[in-house]
């Protein structure tokens, strides 16, 4: 099979390292890809939201399968440009990827499928923005109704603040605090069937302590030896399939990764938000733990035929990530800086843990930082409390002047395992 992977963070890189390990992979090939997924996958220039661009590249490399990794051109249609030139490809289409690209459509989705989900309000003036706020007090939870690349959310207890962030977003969701922990939960769906993935938790605030603004993530973890072990039986059958069942009422299926973003609040399970794809960085730490082939169980989404795979295979060990992040990240990260530090984690910590490249790019015989989110370190352990040991070594081992990371990873779920 020749697999061709959109995308160029870590991620994609996940995937690329996923499917390059299967089997049943021959060629396999990523547009724009980045310096460490060239490792694994023979890389190429697109523009990731044209569709006919990705499109051409895909019938040129006579690609069997096209996986899409961001939520930006799944929302712009290029899946629907894939299956048009008679590609398969893994990724929603534009109409069914409105469950990540508009908050409100999300809700309204919800509330159809009796899905359970935090009470909201969808504002479009400052004086519905006033109303929200003060009928839900704080803390404030505020969501930009589109794609804000993880950042669009605040949660605070300042109204002022809350009150700007609203106003500045235009179209703006503003909806009831949810206590209680948040758990990632994947889904792989041909529209009909749905098969769940394991359970992972991920870091959003970009300090120690879960403090400093919000990111797109710095770190997961997998399994949740916290949670309970019914979780996932119930989540399918409150929230994956009963939402997967109404957009196919709708008659826009959504065939792809169905990642629901969950509160185990005091009152049960409730969903936070709705992502179209793989999460970053709980990707990082789901697929480390996989061990069914990857390849034949995207392509049975993609053609409609998920019925025919059998359960899922899973290890036994646990995975934790650590992202390290450029210098000012999440505010205006600076970039260009050289990183050390990778031959030495390939040879001194591999196969148990290794790098995975977010935001780097090759200039000459060095790699550079080239965004915000630089590297996922991912290491495997009997448990969580080995696989931290192992990521944080290899983290120490990493060079890249000005970056940070939260040395608190899974830190507390550790002492459960």
């Amino acid at each position: 099979m020749k697999v061709l992977v959109i995308g160029g963070g870590a991620r994609e890189h996940a995937l690329c390292r996923a499917l390059s390990l299967d089997p049943d992979v021959s060629a396999l090939h990523c547009a724009p890809g980045n310096a460490g997924i060239a490792d694994a996958a023979e890389l190429h220039p697109v523009d990731a939201l044209d569709g006919d661009a990705v499109a051409a590249l895909a019938g040129r490399l006579e690609a069997d399968l096209v996986v899409v990794g961001p939520e930006a051109p799944l929302v712009a249609g290029v899946a629907d440009a894939v299956r048009a030139a008679g590609i398969p490809c893994f990724g929603p289409s534009r109409e069914a990827a409105r469950l990540e690209g508009s908050k409100a459509f999300a809700k309204e989705v919800m509330a159809a499928a009796n899905v359970p989900t935090a009470r909201s309000y969808v504002c479009t003036t400052p004086e519905e923005v006033d109303e929200a706020l003060d009928a839900f007090g704080a803390p404030y939870v505020v969501k930009d109704d589109g794609l804000a690349a993880g950042k669009g959310v605040v949660v605070t207890a300042d109204l002022e603040q809350a009150r700007e962030h609203a106003l500045a977003c235009g179209r703006v969701v503003i909806e009831e605090y949810l206590d209680g922990p948040e758990v990632s939960l994947f889904a792989i769906t041909d529209g009909e069937t749905v098969l769940p993935l394991q359970p992972a938790q991920d870091f959003k605030r970009a300090l120690d302590g879960d403090e400093g603004p919000n990111t797109g993530g710095m770190g997961a973890y997998s399994p949740l030896p916290w949670a309970d072990p019914k979780l996932v039986d119930e989540v399918m059958d409150t929230v994956l399939q009963p939402t997967v069942d109404e957009l196919r009422r709708r008659g826009t299926p959504f065939a792809g990764l169905l990642y629901a973003g969950l509160a185990i609040t005091s009152r049960g399970v409730r969903v936070i938000e709705f992502n179209a794809r793989f999460g970053d960085p709980e990707t990082q730490v789901v697929l480390a733990r996989l061990k069914t082939p990857l390849a034949s169980v995207l392509l049975n989404a993609a053609k409609g035929t998920l019925a025919d795979e059998p359960p899922l295979n899973w290890r036994g060990d646990s995975a934790v990530t650590v992202v390290i992040a450029s210098r000012d990240y999440p505010a205006t990260p600076r970039t260009g800086d050289p990183i050390g530090g990778l031959d030495e984690v390939a040879a001194q910590d591999a196969p148990h843990a290794y790098v995975l490249h977010a935001g780097t790019r090759r200039e000459g015989d060095a790699i550079v930082s080239a965004g915000g989110r630089v590297l996922s370190v991912t290491a495997t352990g009997e448990d969580l409390a080995q696989a931290r040991d192992r990521a944080y070594a290899a983290v120490g081992r990493i060079r890249l002047d000005g970056s940070h990371h939260r040395t608190d990873i899974a830190a507390k779920a550790a002492g459960h395992s």
